[in-house]
């Protein structure tokens, strides 16, 4: 199944895997639309991938935000959601949680996933496709991670679950592991590598990956018509071993 000429949302397109994505499906000739919460960036990432395409900003915790956003979409092929809220509460003990810290993690890839898939899910034609994105950490817990687990988790099951729900639109969903994204720049050059060194040393593939090769997936899942309910994991071989 051919991108080219496919109008294409990607929901966090504006930098990261969502950037990745982005630039191989305008590669492909798609028409690319980018939605972030920053006007001023996802215009100038709109200006940046050009090809026509359109930046459009959303707050996808905010419903009337969404509707709003995409209320002049008349149809749109295929959604991609990468997502992703980096800051607040992400590690703590159970005995130390804050509760109300705790439900913010769901605000973006859960809830604001599922906030803008009911806006659009009237407007994807039969065989196009829903895509989401979780985490490696729904399949590799650690103390103090219980409700990162849980949140990553919970995307996984929304996959299934619509999968079913909305037959015979596609629904899918990307697990990246270790990624060489923005959110790792706050670390010294130096010190970040010897990080990256140190946490994928294990791996069949030791080594940080880069964004266009998480995009590839996405891109597969867009285009494969026999494929649904699934979550492809990108992560180098980190959850064999």
């Amino acid at each position: 199944m051919s991108l080219k000429d496919r109008g294409i949302i990607i929901v966090g397109g504006r930098s990261g895997i969502g950037w990745a994505v982005a630039q191989g499906a305008a590669a492909e000739g798609a028409r690319v639309t980018i939605a972030s919460s920053s006007a001023a960036k996802v215009a100038a990432a709109a200006d940046r991938l050009g090809g026509g395409a359109r930046g459009v900003p959303v707050d996808v915790t905010d419903p009337a935000s969404v509707e709003a956003a995409f209320a002049n979409v008349e149809t749109v092929d295929h959604l991609v959601f990468t997502a992703g809220d980096w800051g607040g509460l992400r590690r703590a003990k159970v005995a130390d949680l804050d509760l109300t810290a705790a439900r913010s993690l769901f605000a973006v890839r859960f809830w604001g996933a599922l906030t803008v898939v009911k806006a659009l899910q009237g407007r994807i034609p039969p065989g196009g496709s829903i895509t989401l994105t979780d985490g490696m950490i729904a399949h590799r817990p650690s103390p103090g991670a219980a409700v990162s687990s849980a949140m990553a988790g919970a995307v996984e099951h929304l996959v299934r679950g619509l999968a079913v729900e909305l037959a015979p639109i596609r629904v899918n969903g990307v697990c990246p592991g270790l990624i060489r994204t923005g959110v790792w720049d706050s670390i010294a050059p130096e010190a970040r590598e010897a990080q990256f060194e140190q946490m994928t040393r294990r791996q069949p593939l030791p080594r940080i990956g880069e964004p266009d090769e998480v995009a590839q997936a996405y891109l597969y899942l867009m285009r494969a018509g026999y494929t649904t309910g699934q979550v492809l994991k990108v992560d180098g071989g980190s959850s064999v071993v």
